[in-house]
């Protein structure tokens, strides 16, 4: 059987054919998405070539060695890319090791196939196996070789199809795309200033938003009488081309929000979670500080993108708790709901442990998630705590939790600043969730720590000068006057954004560390 990726293989996108799909949206008056305007133009395609294709392939049968032919039959030869020959000759096979057999000449529609002054030859009627023999009822599989169908071939080549297409509506400067879908310029219904300014005062009572542009539109009174995916495709273009909305919907869904009531921390990325980037060699990362790496899931570390991801862990470090926000990492960006072409995506997130729901915010590019203050205050969760974060019942939904058990009495490590630096204690404390024990942090002066955190970042001190203080204040804390790896990129932390790539390259390339063993560190001399 010829199968549809055969046809679609030479699939190619003229410009008669976008001046078809042009006509196709101009008759339709409703913006159409790639994949929508692939599957009309592959109709259209089979609708002009099925009649030359069952032509091409009228009366022909597929080249069975076992079979006998008569002159003048017309053959399909798989091997060749399922070309088509005539015969022109035929007579009695010569090689006692098949017995009996004939040899038909044949000349192929395509010239490139036929060798010159010689004749191109195959066996038949052969008693013996050979690899193109036909199972049975094959035969029959070309008596409908014309009827292309648009699902299987949308199935089987859809994706390149539409790629191909996508880059060649691109390049057409008459087609709008936007939300996914394509639509004339010229077709636009015109949003005029009435409109937007008509469409701010609807989210403004709204709490600024988000908002669907059906929702916007019918408090307005939407933009006239035409169809209304119409009026939401021409609306969102002129909302999209309006500082004063964002566009926040999660891939699939628009929704708008005023930019001007969106938290400040969604519009400017927090200090704390700045980072400036310093030169440091991966390569001589272990593979257990790469494995400790990994575990920590640090948003700024490299990987891979993740897929189809339900639930994931990660453990809280000091500047997402203090500033309620989480890492959008690359295996919580498989979890949180995203969006390829917009910059901050509003979503709710749904409180595990009871089921209240928060307003929240993925802020895509600079790789974070905010809104869940509320949440580590409610549960009381310390640095180091352990949070899952797993998909919502609900599309635009993300469910946060973590292991809680009655409080009890723990010893934990306590940040106390002492003048323009930290140094750290052992305290006891009620602590009632799952924790990372290398990981936990406690602070009770969170303005101390703040001042000493802005004195540093004033100062400009470097990683190795905030290693060089934190690194004998930790390791007074054990016995073996040391401190582990996820220990130490757990306070550097605490006073300017690191990753733990940075950190543990520092520590092994600068002579001032000490490595103990079991990924411990301490000042070289101590």
């Amino acid at each position: 059987m010829m199968p549809s990726h055969h046809w679609a293989r030479n699939f190619t996108i003229e410009k008669d054919d976008i001046d078809f799909l042009t006509g196709l949206l101009l008759e339709r008056e409703t913006p159409l998405e790639t994949h929508e305007l692939a599957y009309a133009l592959i109709e259209e395609r089979i609708n002009r070539e099925v009649s030359l294709l069952k032509e091409r392939y009228k009366n022909a049968q597929v080249y069975d060695p076992a079979r006998s032919y008569d002159v003048g039959q017309k053959l399909i030869f798989t091997e060749f890319d399922y070309e088509t020959a005539t015969i022109v000759s035929a007579r009695p096979g010569n090689n006692p090791d098949y017995g009996e057999f004939n040899v038909v000449a044949v000349k192929f529609d395509n010239a490139k196939l036929n060798t010159k002054g010689k004749k191109r030859e195959f066996a038949t009627h052969l008693l013996v196996e050979h690899d193109l023999n036909l199972e049975e009822g094959d035969e029959g599989a070309f008596s409908s070789v014309g009827d292309l169908n648009t699902d299987e071939i949308m199935k089987t080549a859809g994706k390149e199809i539409t790629n191909r297409l996508e880059e060649k509506l691109r390049a057409n400067p008459d087609l709008i795309y936007m939300a996914k879908k394509w639509f004339p310029r010229d077709l636009l219904m015109e949003a005029n200033v009435g409109h937007l300014n008509l469409a701010e005062a609807v989210l403004d009572i709204n709490g600024g938003g988000p908002m669907r542009t059906e929702d916007i539109l019918e408090e307005i009174g939407g933009l006239g009488n035409a169809p209304m995916a119409l009026q939401v495709y021409s609306f969102n273009y002129a909302l999209n081309h309006d500082s004063r909305f964002d566009e926040v919907g999660p891939s699939g869904e628009v929704l708008w929000h005023l930019t001007r009531l969106e938290p400040d921390e969604v519009q400017n990325t927090p200090t704390m979670l700045r980072y400036t980037p310093i030169d440091y060699d991966r390569e001589i990362l272990t593979p257990e500080l790469m494995a400790i790496e990994s575990e920590i899931d640090d948003e700024l570390s490299p990987g891979e993108q993740v897929d189809d991801l339900e639930s994931t862990t990660i453990t809280l470090t000091y500047p997402h708790r203090r500033l309620g926000t989480l890492p959008l990492s690359y295996r919580t960006a498989a979890v949180f709901p995203t969006a390829r072409q917009t910059p901050r995506v509003s979503f709710v997130l749904i409180d595990g442990q009871d089921g209240e729901e928060y307003p929240a915010w993925v802020v895509r590019q600079e790789r974070y998630v905010y809104g869940l203050a509320k949440f580590y205050r409610k549960h009381k969760l310390p640095i180091g705590a352990y949070v899952t974060v797993s998909r919502g019942e609900k599309p635009g939904t993300v469910v946060v939790n973590f292991k809680a058990h009655k409080p009890r009495t723990e010893w934990i490590r306590l940040i106390v600043p002492k003048g323009d630096q930290v140094a750290f204690e052992n305290q006891k404390r009620a602590i009632g969730a799952e924790y990372d024990d290398l990981m936990i942090l406690g602070a009770d002066d969170l303005a101390g720590v703040d001042a000493v955190y802005q004195n540093i970042q004033q100062q400009k001190k470097s990683l190795v000068a905030i290693l060089r203080n934190i690194i004998p204040s930790l390791g007074a804390l054990t016995p073996q006057g040391t401190a582990h790896a996820k220990t130490i990129y757990s306070a550097v932390n605490v006073l300017r954004r690191y990753p733990p790539g940075a950190i543990f390259a520092v520590l092994i390339a600068n002579p001032e560390f000490q490595n103990v063993g079991g990924d411990y560190w301490k000042l070289s001399g101590d």
